[in-house]
């Protein structure tokens, strides 16, 4: 009993140096994402291809793509499958990213990835999401798709992340969430209402794409003014 106490320990503590590896590796990985412009897309792995908002992730990540916009996803199936399939058709110089995980219910990644990076478990996927991406558009999903929202909002919140563009498309299915969150927590004071100013609740494509332009504009100028050791890279 004494012995597995000890070995235990000597695990726990492993396991926390691992961790604080992790995340200051994860963070000068952040710091190095900066010579393609990345929107990051979740929602349902549920929603079939007859369902208006699969063709309306489509659409939003073929026009990023034809913008020359890396577009990340789950890599799964549903609005994922969208989006990466948009990337797609898009323009061929953007690239299409899935970040699979092991489910025993979900099928493998989707047909539509130029790059692919399986996870085991949701906490290294979340934050490769929040690594590789420089803006968050939410889509309506379930369960898994408000927790990839709450980590990106909350991550904001506590300035884990920068701050970047963070859009929930479709207000049908969102404001009803976000009239929640000022009714209850705000009101209650258990969060700020500044926190709410970080949300942008659009209805179209369009509304994320004429939001999002300067951005992408603002990020390629940077980018050109930043010295770099291999200005002939492809995007590959």
């Amino acid at each position: 009993m004494v012995e597995r106490k000890k070995i235990r320990k000597l695990l726990s503590n492993k396991v926390q140096q691992l961790n604080e590896v992790i995340a200051d590796i994860d963070g000068i990985l952040t710091e190095m994402e900066t010579e393609f412009y990345r929107v990051c897309i979740f929602g349902s792995a549920r929603i079939g291809v007859d369902s208006p908002f699969y063709q309306q992730a489509y659409e939003l990540a073929k026009e990023l793509a034809r913008r020359g916009v890396d577009i990340v996803t789950g890599g799964g199936p549903g609005l994922m499958e969208a989006a990466n399939r948009g990337a797609k058709d898009g323009c061929n110089l953007s690239r299409s990213i899935g970040l699979p995980i092991e489910l025993p219910f979900e099928t493998d990644a989707n047909a539509h990835l130029d790059v692919k990076h399986h996870h085991k478990r949701f906490s290294s996927r979340l934050d490769e999401f929040m690594r590789i991406s420089h803006a968050v558009v939410i889509t309506p999903g379930g369960i898994g798709t408000l927790l990839e929202l709450f980590y990106t909002w909350q991550l904001m919140q506590v300035n884990h992340i920068k701050p970047r563009p963070f859009f929930l498309l479709g207000r049908s299915m969102f404001d009803p969430l976000i009239k929640y969150m000022e009714e209850v927590p705000a009101a209650l004071h258990l969060m700020s209402r500044d926190d709410l100013k970080m949300i942008k609740v659009v209805d179209t494509v369009d509304d994320v794409i004429k939001d999002l332009e300067p951005h992408i504009a603002m990020f390629r100028k940077a980018y050109a003014s930043t010295p770099q050791s291999g200005s002939g890279t492809k995007h590959s």
